[in-house]
Formats: C-alpha cells, sequence, structure tokens
C-alpha cells in the first residue's frame, strides 16, 4: 500500500498536493492509508499511524528527517505495517554522507562535518582545498540565496566562507540537518534531470521540479548505473545535469518517498512503478 499525508484540515482526505498521485493509485487497484504528517513531525508518531493497517508500506509524502521516519518506521512496526525502506536505508538516501562516498566518481568532491561549529568547519574547508566551493548540509542547499548562503568564491578565505555558513546557518535555523557539507564547485550547464530509481534500476527520467517543463537531451547513465545499483536502496530518485565539459555530474541523491514530482510527470507513470 501507499501512504500519503492527511489534509491538516480535513484530516479523512489527502493532502491536496498529493491527490493526483490518490487518484492514480484508486485507478490502478492500488490501496492506501493516510498518516498525520503533523504528529510525525511533533513526535508523536503512535498517533500518526493510527489508521494505517496491517501490510508492507510505501511512503509518499513530504520530508521526514532521518530520526522522525525512524520513529515511523517503529510505530508502524508495532501496527504489524513494514515500510519497504528502512530506517537505515532513508538516512543513507536522504542525508549526503550517506551517499557521496559510493558516488563519488560522478560528482563533486566533497567534505563535512558533524555540527555547526566553526572549527569543524574550518577543517572541513581546508581539508577540501582552494578554489570555489558551494554550501548546505546534509540534506537541503538555501539555492535561492546563491551568494549569502551558498556560493563560496574562495575556501582559502577563511572570514568569508564564515559569514557565509554564518548566514546558512541563520537561514536554517531549526531545521539545519547534520552539519555543513562543502561541495567544490563545478560549472554546468542547462536543466537538472530528475531519475527514479526502484529496485536498483532507472526507471523513470523527467524534468527537475524547479523546471518541469525542461528535460535535457541525451541523459547519458552508463557511468551512474552500477555504483547506484550498488547501494541497494529500494526507492530514490537521482538529480542530474550536464557538466561543460559534457559529463553528466550527480548534484543530488534523495529517498524517492519525499522526492517531489515535477508537475509535468504523470502521477499514474509513478504510481504504477511502484506498484
Amino acid at each position: 500500500m501507499l501512504l500519503f499525508p492527511a489534509d491538516v484540515l480535513r484530516p479523512r482526505r489527502v493532502d491536496d498536493h498529493f491527490v493526483p498521485e490518490a487518484e492514480a493509485a484508486r485507478e490502478l487497484g492500488v490501496p492506501y492509508a493516510l498518516v498525520d504528517h503533523n504528529a510525525l513531525t511533533s513526535g508523536e508518531a503512535t498517533r500518526a499511524v493510527a489508521k494505517v493497517p496491517e501490510g508492507e508500506a510505501i511512503y509518499r509524502g513530504w520530508m521526514l528527517t532521518s530520526d522522525e521516519y525512524a520513529a515511523f518506521d517503529t510505530a508502524l512496526a508495532k501496527r504489524g505495517a513494514t515500510l519497504r525502506t528502512t530506517a537505515a536505508q532513508y538516512r543513507t538516501a536522504h542525508e549526503l554522507p550517506g551517499w557521496h562516498a559510493a558516488l563519488e566518481p560522478v560528482t563533486p568532491a566533497a567534505e563535512w562535518t558533524s555540527g555547526a561549529g566553526r572549527a569543524e568547519f574550518d577543517e572541513a574547508r581546508r581539508r577540501l582545498g582552494h578554489g570555489p566551493a558551494v554550501l548546505r548540509d546534509y540534506t537541503k542547499s538555501m539555492k535561492h540565496y546563491w551568494d549569502e548562503a551558498v556560493y563560496i568564491p574562495s575556501l582559502t578565505d577563511a572570514d568569508a566562507a564564515w559569514r557565509v555558513a554564518s548566514r546558512f546557518l541563520e537561514l536554517r535555523a531549526d531545521d539545519f540537518a547534520g552539519g555543513f557539507v562543502l561541495r567544490r564547485f563545478e560549472s554546468f550547464t542547462g536543466a537538472e534531470v530528475r531519475t527514479w530509481w526502484y529496485g536498483g534500476e532507472c526507471r523513470l527520467v523527467g524534468a527537475h521540479p524547479d523546471t518541469p517543463d525542461t528535460t535535457p537531451d541525451g541523459l547519458d547513465l552508463a557511468e551512474v548505473t552500477p555504483l547506484v545499483t550498488a547501494l541497494a536502496l529500494p526507492f530514490i530518485t537521482v538529480d542530474l545535469v550536464r557538466h561543460d565539459d559534457g559529463r553528466w555530474r550527480v548534484v543530488e541523491l534523495g529517498d524517492g518517498q519525499v522526492s517531489d514530482r515535477p508537475a509535468s510527470m504523470s502521477a499514474s507513470d509513478l504510481v504504477a512503478l511502484l506498484a
């Protein structure tokens, strides 16, 4: 079965954002149940899953932290329901340190910290070396604040780099996840493409949600596929973009359960994949 978040004001209905997928599930004969997302993010996982029956499940909903997902998994298990993606697998996909080493040949170099302290940040900065870099945390960047909270023109300018990190931390506030991640800046061209992987195979290719009407041509997954397959993750997305030199580079890997579907992708195609 699929699990969707319930509408906040109408708890017997699917959240509006996921209605197309729920309707596709109904048409395809795929059962689904509702969970209370607010309860999940408020430490009340048992209450959140009170209406979920027994069986194997795949979540399609709003993003959860790794700890929230683990509590979700535990609460479902007590009801005889099993998430196809385990808590450990979710953390691997959801947090950059979980997948970066496996995809190192096809993604920008990165160093990270285990907190928000300046000393650790400076050490990670020194390890990455020199030149420009981009900043994020384990799960998210602030790309809409590129100049003030993402782009670091020079890793050797310690104070300027820390100003960017401080602004990032201010913007992320309580949502800051894990630690700082510094990634070597690479020059890309064109729009990103979002690929959907199920059982270790790329099953759908579509636009990135930020550019739903643009899907680049000529995608080549020959180098990426064996590396992604080796991660043995049940359901993930991999976002790629073309480097200036023509190579396809992995920008992000995420758990497919909380990855947004672009408006240009058929909900039926995605649900049929999961079914």
